[in-house]
Protein backbone atom coordinates (compact mmCIF):
# COMPACT_ATOMS: atom_id res chain seq x y z
CA UNK A 1 0.00 0.00 0.00
CA UNK A 2 3.17 2.58 1.03
CA UNK A 3 4.15 2.06 -2.49
CA UNK A 4 1.48 2.51 -4.14
CA UNK A 5 0.62 5.66 -2.09
CA UNK A 6 3.93 6.70 -3.15
CA UNK A 7 3.16 6.48 -7.37
CA UNK A 8 0.72 8.01 -6.91
CA UNK A 9 2.03 10.98 -4.65
CA UNK A 10 4.75 11.09 -7.64
CA UNK A 11 2.12 10.87 -10.45
CA UNK A 12 0.04 13.77 -9.27
CA UNK A 13 4.01 15.66 -8.47
CA UNK A 14 4.07 15.67 -12.36
CA UNK A 15 0.78 16.48 -13.02
CA UNK A 16 1.34 19.71 -10.92
CA UNK A 17 4.31 20.95 -13.18
CA UNK A 18 2.04 20.62 -15.65
CA UNK A 19 -0.41 22.38 -14.00
CA UNK A 20 2.17 25.06 -13.36
CA UNK A 21 2.91 25.80 -16.85
CA UNK A 22 -0.86 26.03 -17.65
CA UNK A 23 -1.14 28.80 -14.31
CA UNK A 24 1.89 30.69 -15.86
CA UNK A 25 0.84 30.70 -19.68
CA UNK A 26 -2.91 30.59 -20.23
CA UNK A 27 -3.00 34.20 -18.90
CA UNK A 28 -0.34 35.28 -21.23
CA UNK A 29 -1.94 33.17 -24.21
CA UNK A 30 1.02 31.31 -24.72
CA UNK A 31 0.45 27.88 -23.81
CA UNK A 32 0.72 26.24 -27.44
CA UNK A 33 4.01 28.90 -28.45
CA UNK A 34 6.50 27.10 -26.33
CA UNK A 35 7.17 23.17 -27.06
CA UNK A 36 9.64 23.51 -23.43
CA UNK A 37 9.82 25.07 -20.32
CA UNK A 38 12.16 28.47 -19.91
CA UNK A 39 13.02 30.27 -17.19
CA UNK A 40 10.46 33.55 -17.05
CA UNK A 41 13.17 35.52 -16.11
CA UNK A 42 16.29 34.60 -18.64
CA UNK A 43 14.27 32.86 -21.05
CA UNK A 44 16.43 29.86 -20.84
CA UNK A 45 14.69 26.20 -21.57
CA UNK A 46 15.42 24.51 -18.32
CA UNK A 47 17.31 21.07 -18.29
CA UNK A 48 15.10 17.71 -17.55
CA UNK A 49 17.33 17.81 -14.38
CA UNK A 50 16.53 21.58 -13.39
CA UNK A 51 12.70 20.68 -14.02
CA UNK A 52 11.96 17.68 -11.19
CA UNK A 53 9.08 18.37 -9.22
CA UNK A 54 9.87 19.68 -5.48
CA UNK A 55 13.46 17.98 -5.80
CA UNK A 56 15.05 20.44 -8.32
CA UNK A 57 13.38 23.66 -6.19
CA UNK A 58 15.28 22.19 -3.48
CA UNK A 59 18.79 21.19 -5.53
CA UNK A 60 18.64 24.75 -6.82
CA UNK A 61 17.33 26.79 -3.52
CA UNK A 62 15.11 28.46 -5.77
CA UNK A 63 17.09 30.23 -7.76
CA UNK A 64 17.78 29.83 -11.45
CA UNK A 65 20.57 27.97 -12.59
CA UNK A 66 21.33 30.11 -15.20
CA UNK A 67 20.33 34.13 -14.30
CA UNK A 68 20.27 33.42 -10.45
CA UNK A 69 16.71 34.62 -10.33
CA UNK A 70 14.37 33.15 -7.60
CA UNK A 71 12.03 31.05 -8.70
CA UNK A 72 8.59 31.75 -7.22
CA UNK A 73 7.93 29.66 -4.32
CA UNK A 74 4.25 29.00 -5.96
CA UNK A 75 5.81 26.12 -8.11
CA UNK A 76 6.61 24.09 -5.77
CA UNK A 77 3.09 24.85 -4.00
CA UNK A 78 1.60 23.74 -7.15
CA UNK A 79 3.19 20.62 -7.42
CA UNK A 80 3.01 19.60 -3.27
CA UNK A 81 -0.96 20.74 -3.58
CA UNK A 82 -1.68 18.89 -6.94
CA UNK A 83 0.14 15.58 -5.19
CA UNK A 84 -1.53 15.71 -1.89
CA UNK A 85 -4.56 16.18 -3.96
CA UNK A 86 -4.27 13.16 -6.47
CA UNK A 87 -3.11 11.24 -3.16
CA UNK A 88 -6.43 11.94 -1.15
CA UNK A 89 -8.84 11.47 -3.96
CA UNK A 90 -7.35 7.64 -4.52
CA UNK A 91 -7.16 7.50 -0.59
CA UNK A 92 -11.21 8.61 0.01
CA UNK A 93 -12.25 6.59 -3.77
CA UNK A 94 -10.02 4.02 -4.67
CA UNK A 95 -9.75 3.55 -8.47
CA UNK A 96 -13.02 4.36 -9.75
CA UNK A 97 -14.40 6.53 -12.13
CA UNK A 98 -14.96 9.17 -8.99
CA UNK A 99 -11.38 9.61 -8.32
CA UNK A 100 -10.48 10.41 -12.13
CA UNK A 101 -12.95 12.44 -12.66
CA UNK A 102 -12.84 14.82 -9.70
CA UNK A 103 -9.20 14.99 -10.16
CA UNK A 104 -9.91 16.79 -13.54
CA UNK A 105 -12.00 19.32 -11.48
CA UNK A 106 -9.03 19.71 -8.50
CA UNK A 107 -6.43 20.36 -11.58
CA UNK A 108 -9.02 22.95 -12.67
CA UNK A 109 -9.66 24.60 -9.89
CA UNK A 110 -5.86 24.74 -9.00
CA UNK A 111 -5.32 26.56 -11.75
CA UNK A 112 -7.97 28.87 -11.19
CA UNK A 113 -7.13 29.17 -7.86
CA UNK A 114 -3.29 30.34 -8.57
CA UNK A 115 -4.21 32.57 -12.02
CA UNK A 116 -6.66 34.39 -10.00
CA UNK A 117 -4.08 34.92 -7.29
CA UNK A 118 -0.93 35.80 -9.39
CA UNK A 119 -2.94 37.63 -12.30
CA UNK A 120 -6.49 38.09 -11.12
CA UNK A 121 -7.68 36.06 -14.11
CA UNK A 122 -9.98 33.08 -14.57
CA UNK A 123 -8.89 31.60 -17.95
CA UNK A 124 -11.94 30.52 -20.01
CA UNK A 125 -10.25 27.53 -21.41
CA UNK A 126 -10.07 25.83 -17.67
CA UNK A 127 -13.39 27.45 -16.46
CA UNK A 128 -15.86 26.71 -20.10
CA UNK A 129 -13.16 23.80 -20.96
CA UNK A 130 -14.17 22.36 -17.60
CA UNK A 131 -18.20 22.61 -17.88
CA UNK A 132 -18.44 21.21 -20.98
CA UNK A 133 -16.29 18.62 -19.09
CA UNK A 134 -18.64 18.13 -17.00
CA UNK A 135 -21.40 18.13 -19.19
CA UNK A 136 -20.52 15.39 -21.17
CA UNK A 137 -19.10 13.50 -18.56
CA UNK A 138 -22.56 13.69 -16.69
CA UNK A 139 -23.97 12.33 -19.72
CA UNK A 140 -21.78 9.56 -20.37
CA UNK A 141 -21.06 8.19 -16.64
CA UNK A 142 -24.83 9.76 -14.82
CA UNK A 143 -23.83 7.72 -11.79
CA UNK A 144 -21.72 10.89 -10.92
CA UNK A 145 -25.03 12.61 -9.84
CA UNK A 146 -26.53 9.07 -8.62
CA UNK A 147 -29.25 8.70 -11.27
CA UNK A 148 -29.16 6.03 -14.43
CA UNK A 149 -30.00 7.83 -17.00
CA UNK A 150 -27.89 9.59 -19.42
CA UNK A 151 -30.05 12.41 -20.12
CA UNK A 152 -31.48 12.91 -16.29
CA UNK A 153 -27.66 12.92 -15.59
CA UNK A 154 -26.99 15.80 -18.20
CA UNK A 155 -30.44 17.74 -16.98
CA UNK A 156 -28.98 17.67 -13.41
CA UNK A 157 -25.28 18.46 -14.52
CA UNK A 158 -26.79 21.62 -16.39
CA UNK A 159 -29.12 22.65 -13.81
CA UNK A 160 -26.42 22.99 -11.13
CA UNK A 161 -24.46 24.87 -13.55
CA UNK A 162 -27.33 26.94 -14.37
CA UNK A 163 -27.46 27.30 -10.00
CA UNK A 164 -24.22 28.11 -9.74
CA UNK A 165 -23.60 30.98 -12.17
CA UNK A 166 -26.74 32.42 -11.93
CA UNK A 167 -26.56 32.55 -8.33
CA UNK A 168 -23.27 34.05 -8.26
CA UNK A 169 -24.34 36.71 -11.17
CA UNK A 170 -27.41 37.75 -9.00
CA UNK A 171 -25.02 38.66 -6.20
CA UNK A 172 -22.53 40.53 -8.24
CA UNK A 173 -25.71 42.48 -9.77
CA UNK A 174 -26.39 43.17 -6.30
CA UNK A 175 -22.94 43.99 -5.39
CA UNK A 176 -23.16 46.57 -8.31
CA UNK A 177 -25.91 47.93 -7.02
CA UNK A 178 -24.91 48.38 -3.87
CA UNK A 179 -20.89 49.49 -3.95
CA UNK A 180 -21.81 51.05 -7.80
CA UNK A 181 -18.63 49.29 -8.98
CA UNK A 182 -18.02 45.75 -10.69
CA UNK A 183 -17.71 43.42 -7.51
CA UNK A 184 -17.98 39.95 -8.49
CA UNK A 185 -15.72 39.27 -12.06
CA UNK A 186 -16.80 37.30 -14.98
CA UNK A 187 -14.71 33.97 -14.42
CA UNK A 188 -15.64 33.47 -11.03
CA UNK A 189 -19.47 33.40 -12.31
CA UNK A 190 -17.84 30.62 -15.49
CA UNK A 191 -15.68 28.73 -12.59
CA UNK A 192 -18.80 28.11 -9.96
CA UNK A 193 -21.03 26.87 -13.35
CA UNK A 194 -18.23 24.42 -13.80
CA UNK A 195 -18.20 23.40 -10.21
CA UNK A 196 -22.23 22.83 -10.10
CA UNK A 197 -21.83 21.15 -13.97
CA UNK A 198 -19.73 18.39 -11.74
CA UNK A 199 -21.04 18.77 -8.37
CA UNK A 200 -25.06 19.54 -9.09
CA UNK A 201 -27.07 22.08 -7.93
CA UNK A 202 -27.32 20.90 -4.11
CA UNK A 203 -23.39 20.99 -3.48
CA UNK A 204 -22.69 24.37 -5.63
CA UNK A 205 -25.62 25.81 -3.60
CA UNK A 206 -23.58 24.62 -0.49
CA UNK A 207 -20.18 26.13 -2.02
CA UNK A 208 -21.82 29.16 -2.85
CA UNK A 209 -22.55 29.72 1.23
CA UNK A 210 -19.87 28.50 2.01
CA UNK A 211 -16.64 29.91 0.07
CA UNK A 212 -17.66 33.50 1.54
CA UNK A 213 -16.86 32.73 4.83
CA UNK A 214 -13.23 32.23 3.73
CA UNK A 215 -13.31 35.17 1.67
CA UNK A 216 -14.44 37.43 4.02
CA UNK A 217 -11.44 36.85 6.15
CA UNK A 218 -9.36 36.75 3.73
CA UNK A 219 -10.78 39.84 2.90
CA UNK A 220 -10.40 42.00 6.04
CA UNK A 221 -6.71 41.13 6.45
CA UNK A 222 -5.89 42.26 3.08
CA UNK A 223 -8.28 45.32 4.06
CA UNK A 224 -6.09 45.82 7.30
CA UNK A 225 -3.02 44.80 5.87
CA UNK A 226 -2.72 46.23 2.39
CA UNK A 227 -5.84 48.31 1.98
CA UNK A 228 -6.72 45.60 -1.03
CA UNK A 229 -10.11 46.73 -2.11
CA UNK A 230 -10.60 44.02 -4.19
CA UNK A 231 -9.44 40.09 -3.57
CA UNK A 232 -9.47 37.09 -5.95
CA UNK A 233 -12.57 35.31 -5.07
CA UNK A 234 -11.62 32.01 -7.13
CA UNK A 235 -9.18 30.74 -4.16
CA UNK A 236 -12.50 30.89 -2.18
CA UNK A 237 -14.70 29.32 -4.50
CA UNK A 238 -12.31 26.37 -5.25
CA UNK A 239 -11.88 25.65 -1.23
CA UNK A 240 -15.68 25.49 -1.00
CA UNK A 241 -16.10 23.36 -3.87
CA UNK A 242 -13.16 20.98 -2.25
CA UNK A 243 -15.15 21.04 1.21
CA UNK A 244 -18.32 20.22 -0.98
CA UNK A 245 -16.89 17.30 -2.38
CA UNK A 246 -15.89 15.69 0.08
CA UNK A 247 -17.66 16.45 2.72
CA UNK A 248 -20.84 18.08 1.38
CA UNK A 249 -23.18 15.28 2.23
CA UNK A 250 -22.81 15.09 6.12
CA UNK A 251 -22.92 18.95 6.28
CA UNK A 252 -26.05 18.61 4.24
CA UNK A 253 -27.53 16.12 6.72
CA UNK A 254 -26.06 18.03 9.32
CA UNK A 255 -28.22 20.88 8.49
CA UNK A 256 -31.55 19.29 7.84
CA UNK A 257 -31.15 18.82 4.19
Amino acid sequence: MLIKNSLVFIFGLTIGSFLNVCIYRLPKGIFLKQKFSFCPHCKRRIKWFDNIPLISYVLLRGHCRYCGQRISFIYPLVELITGLSFLSLFIYFGVTPFFFIYFFLICALIVATFTDFKEQIVPDEVTLGGLALGLLISFIYPTLHEVGSHWIGLFNSFLGALVGAGALYLTGVFGNIVFRKESMGGGDVKLLAMVGAFLGWKMVLLTFFISPFFGAIAGIMLKLKKKAETIPYAPFLSLGSVISLIWGKEILVWLGF
